[in-house]
């Protein structure tokens, strides 16, 4: 896989993306992931690297699909509070894949992390706030441009089809935001940026965990895995 010459490559987040998957390679790192969520994790974390390796030269369409169906079909839908006895967390992909379930940030988080990963450049792919009409909550999706200006696809748990955000009438757009800044949301997914935007501060606390590294991370979760530990 290219991780090393997509860490030369890739910029702001992608930069934090890439040095995260390269992470996952270490031995030490899934021995800690075993140790915190056991070892159906570390079969769920190898087949994700297996996934992202074994796409690698997909067509961008191909790893689209194949990253929103991985997810979906690999992670089982779970609040917050439920799996980890909080409002509002925001876990990073091997959080996601250790504990086997997510809630919709979750998910948008981790396909975001792979596509990334696999080489989607950065300004075709953001995470995307919405209303979920059809019970009225707010949900987050990940959205895809095929070409700047052109009407976004959209990668979601609630509904497994990618489709064009124009046939996502159950959705009502709020605002979007990747590694390169947020954007207030307008028709067909599309936005104002909003100039020297930090973003969101869950988004950028995750970042904060990444930076710090990742078996930091599985140590803090280490010392709270009475609370929810899978084996």
């Amino acid at each position: 896989m290219r991780f090393a010459v997509s860490l030369l490559i890739f910029v702001s987040f992608a930069v934090v993306a890439v040095k995260y998957i390269e992470q996952l390679n270490f031995g030490d790192l899934m021995n800690r992931v075993e140790e915190v969520y056991g070892k159906r994790a570390v079969t769920r974390t190898q087949d994700w690297l297996a996934f992202l390796k074994d796409h690698d030269d997909s067509s961008e369409w191909q790893k689209i699909n194949k990253v929103n169906h991985f997810f979906n079909k690999h992670i089982e839908y779970k609040t917050d509070e439920a799996l980890w006895g909080k409002k509002d967390y925001w876990a990073n992909p091997i959080e996601t894949l250790g504990r086997g379930m997510g809630d919709c940030e979750d998910y948008a988080i981790a396909k975001y992390f792979s596509l990334i990963s696999l080489g989607v450049p950065e300004d075709k792919i953001r995470l995307m706030y919405v209303r979920q009409l059809t019970v009225n909550e707010p949900h987050m999706v990940l959205i895809y441009f095929e070409s700047p200006g052109d009407v976004p696809f959209v990668l979601d748990n609630f509904n497994h089809k990618v489709l064009a955000a124009t046939k996502r009438r159950d959705l009502k757009p709020i605002y979007s935001f990747n590694g390169q800044g947020l954007w207030l949301a307008k028709a067909k997914g599309l936005g104002k940026k909003v100039k020297n935007s930090r973003g969101v501060s869950a988004w950028n606390k995750m970042l904060e965990r990444i930076e710090q590294g990742e078996l930091n991370t599985l140590e803090t979760n280490l010392s709270e895995a009475s609370y929810a530990k899978l084996n």
